[in-house]
């Protein structure tokens, strides 16, 4: 399991006009069952996505097509987490 933390690198109003196509990206790995939430961060620095990839090379060939990295926009931290304990019904996202 992996965990970005998205950090904005230029302005918001950069932001605002990538966020369509960057919500676009978000569906698609949703819907290949690869990521479990995401969100933005307080105070909007960034954001962070929980990914359900198979390995650091599959987190960043998913990074790669996400508009906010492409065009510079921001930069991505990848924590990569074992989970030990997590609540009842989380198991379907393992």
């Amino acid at each position: 399991m992996y965990l970005f933390l998205v950090n904005y690198k230029k302005p918001l109003e950069e932001v605002e006009k990538n966020l369509e196509a960057h919500r676009a990206y978000l569906d698609k790995y949703y819907s290949l069952k690869k990521f479990i939430f995401s969100g933005r961060r307080n105070p909007r620095t960034g954001g962070c996505i929980l990914c359900n990839a198979s390995n650091e090379a599959e987190v960043k060939a998913i990074i790669k097509e996400d508009p906010f990295y492409f065009k510079g926009i921001a930069d991505y931290e990848i924590l990569d987490i074992s989970l030990t304990k997590y609540a009842a019904g989380f198991e379907k996202f393992l």
